[in-house]
């Protein structure tokens, strides 16, 4: 079996996940941060550490296929790599050091999940790049699925960051309860973050113009969607005070 073969078959089992994913979540909350609670009683580790650990595969590993590739030295290549590094470099090393999450803990078995989906989301996305696309042709940077992709990319990292930095901010050094955010777009939605996220990665779906970046897109749909909705529930169930008129992801719609 050749390496070729190998992906597909990797890249079919990968969409295949995130179907089972979607229905496993909307039937059981994902046990991470406010869901964790006291029925779970797997080992767990560090918060902070827990998230260097998912994160960092998908940033080394997509280097290292652009590295191997033999379709990189094209100014295509080199922006890709960026956008994804831009999130990934953020998101493994000075995303979790910002967290102010005293005490709190992940459990192994959620760390595990992401580390596993990050290798292969990194394989998948980098092998296809910079090796099994054929390589892309400059002329691409001026492509509209190009140009509006990347505008989403950035503009769903600028909510994403925007969002985690309110998050932040409504806890002091050393605490670690739960309040009601206020500002951006929690104005109208529970999950803005989450929101940011989807964008950003509907941003690169089509700003690749690829199978594994529509792939990876899915996952992301089948992640959030239910962790947008179990998050907006968890809100309304502990404070009675939670404004009426937010929704979960989508102003005035859900």
């Amino acid at each position: 079996m050749n390496e070729l073969t190998l992906y597909k078959i990797v890249l079919v089992t990968y969409v295949a996940a995130a179907v089972l994913a979607f229905l496993a979540l909307n039937v059981l909350d994902a046990p991470y941060g406010r869901h964790v609670g006291k029925s779970w009683q797997g080992p767990t580790i560090n918060n902070q550490l827990a998230w260097l650990v998912m994160e960092s595969p998908a940033a080394v590993l997509f280097g290292f296929c652009f590295l191997i590739g033999s379709h990189r030295d094209t100014l295509v290549a080199l922006v890709f790599l960026a956008m994804w590094e831009s999130h990934y470099l953020y998101r493994a090393f000075i995303y979790p050091f910002r967290l102010r999450t005293s005490g709190k803990r992940m459990p192994v078995l959620v760390a595990s999940i992401g580390f596993t989906f990050n290798i292969l989301n990194a394989y998948l996305n980098g092998r296809y790049l910079f090796t099994f696309s054929g390589g892309y042709s400059n002329g691409w940077l001026l492509d509209p699925r190009f140009l509006l992709g990347t505008l989403l990319f950035f503009a769903g990292m600028a909510i994403c960051r925007n969002s985690d930095a309110i998050l932040r901010r409504l806890r002091e050094p050393g605490q670690s309860g739960y309040q009601i955010p206020h500002g951006g777009l929690f104005r109208w939605v529970s999950a803005p973050n989450y929101l940011g996220e989807i964008i950003e990665w509907g941003g690169w779906a089509l700003a690749t113009w690829s199978i594994p970046g529509a792939a990876f897109f899915i996952w992301v749909l089948a992640n959030l969607l239910p962790r947008a909705r179990a998050n907006h529930l968890w809100y309304r169930r502990h404070f009675t005070e939670y404004p009426s008129e937010r929704r979960a992801l989508l102003p005035g719609l859900w």
